[in-house]
């Protein structure tokens, strides 16, 4: 099992929503629109309000499903340990050359399961910073930083290295946002 519940937690983590949505509901492939990313803002900016949130829900519950892959197979494996290997999957996907998205959802999803509380105030800032920022790039970088602080008041070890892995993650995959912020390139979102 210490091998084969995280290969099966990397080959959930590479379902690629984004594409799926995209072609199937849509006739469209999402790598050649916008930003090319396959995650969930990509699929929002492309093609809409109900495929982003179709995609986004499914990369979350792609990493919930793998962070509980030891409970269901009654292994001692840590879930989150496990869990990671699906955001790893996400990022660098199997099914889609190895270009994913940029671990956000997938690791929303993975502390979905192991900590409820700490995913609604993941939640919370957010869309708290979405509403003053209005930088999706910006929000995603700034709730992994508090992820990583819940974490560490929190004092649950795994906890603290897999938020800090997940959260360096993040940032350095949002690493030519924070390049575009600092131009002032870096798009926003418009509220209704």
């Amino acid at each position: 099992m210490a091998f084969i519940l995280p290969i099966i937690a990397y080959i959930l983590g590479s379902i690629p929503f984004g594409l799926i949505v995209g072609k199937i509901g849509y006739g469209t492939d999402i790598r050649e629109h916008g930003s090319g990313n396959l995650g969930g803002t990509n699929t929002f900016r492309t093609l809409g309000v109900k495929a982003g949130l179709i995609v986004t829900i499914a990369d979350i519950l792609k990493g919930t499903l793998a962070a509980s892959l030891p409970f269901w197979f009654g292994s001692d494996l840590h879930p989150l340990f496990v869990g990671m290997f699906a955001v790893i999957g996400h990022v660098y996907p199997l099914f889609a050359k190895f270009k994913g998205g940029k671990a956000v959802a997938t690791s929303g999803g993975v502390l979905l399961f192991y900590s409820p509380l700490l995913f609604v105030a993941m939640l919370a800032c957010f869309f708290i910073c979405l509403y003053l920022s209005k930088y999706v790039s910006l929000s995603s970088i700034l709730t992994g930083i508090f992820a990583f602080t819940f974490a560490l008041f929190k004092g649950d070890l795994p906890l603290i290295i897999v938020v800090g892995f997940l959260a360096g993650f993040v940032i350095w995959r949002h690493r030519a946002n924070i390049q575009r912020i600092m131009n002032k390139t870096e798009p926003k979102i418009k509220w209704l």
